[in-house]
């Protein structure tokens, strides 16, 4: 190629480079407000979008998680939009890296996911359960979201009934969440028990196992995406010292 074309292909990278990466900017920092929102008043967005509350977010602090996400989505955006505007070195090759150890985290999470199974329940059980037996029917935020995944994903605590024992609830009424009867009334220890309804954590896995096309597809559309963000921050990255 010439000179001139060679220097318009660069041009054009570097555009799209900054597009890209002011949309990542942006959606980090919608994320991030969405996450403040859900951390400050998590009931009024329930309310609004009840019915997508049966996602696999619902099982854990979606406001925290979402805060973590927008954060990084953040970070990432800014440095790959200012590394390709300023054609800076030094921001192409952190933008780079973080891309990187992201991507080789995902890799080694979905390793864990699909050997280590039991261990991601061992681990979400010893995190989850006493958040629910402390706070289900004190914290009126958690006991929402989790009576509205409950009833959505038509399950029962984490593992199962059991993980409400001792809750404020349970020592307020002496009944578990109406979820794990099947809605049937009162829901006691010996009616839930018959009931035998699944814990979330096991529909979930279920709703994954059954959906695994579209998952294994959108994963593999974020990889692909972190991998080309790589390859074209790299490709500017070399490109510099030849300018």
């Amino acid at each position: 190629l010439s000179p001139g074309a060679k220097m318009g292909c660069f041009t054009f990278i570097k555009v799209m480079m900054i597009l890209f990466n002011l949309a990542i900017f942006l959606g980090g920092g919608t994320l991030l407000g969405v996450g403040i929102w859900v951390t400050v008043d998590g009931q009024s967005f329930l309310d609004i979008f009840g019915a997508v509350s049966s996602s696999v977010l619902q099982v854990v602090n979606v406001s925290y998680f979402l805060i973590v996400i927008g954060a990084i989505l953040l970070v990432i955006g800014f440095l790959g939009c200012c590394g390709a505007q300023k054609e800076s070195k030094c921001l192409l090759m952190m933008f780079f890296s973080v891309v990187l150890i992201i991507f080789i985290a995902e890799i080694a999470a979905a390793v864990v996911a699909l050997v280590y199974t039991g261990l991601a329940e061992t681990l979400l059980t010893a995190v989850v359960t006493p958040l629910l037996r402390e706070k289900y029917g004190a914290d009126k935020s958690l006991t929402h979201i989790w009576n509205v995944t409950m009833r959505e994903v038509d399950c029962c605590g984490l593992n199962n009934y059991t993980d409400f024992t001792d809750s404020p609830w349970y020592n307020e009424h002496k009944t578990y969440p109406a979820s794990c009867c099947k809605d049937l009334q009162p829901c006691n220890e010996t009616l839930a028990a018959h009931s035998n309804v699944s814990g979330c954590f096991h529909q979930i896995l279920e709703e994954i196992k059954t959906n695994a096309g579209v998952v294994g597809g959108v994963a593999a559309g974020i990889a692909a995406l972190e991998i080309a963000a790589m390859a074209v921050s790299m490709y500017l990255y070399c490109k510099l010292d030849q300018k």
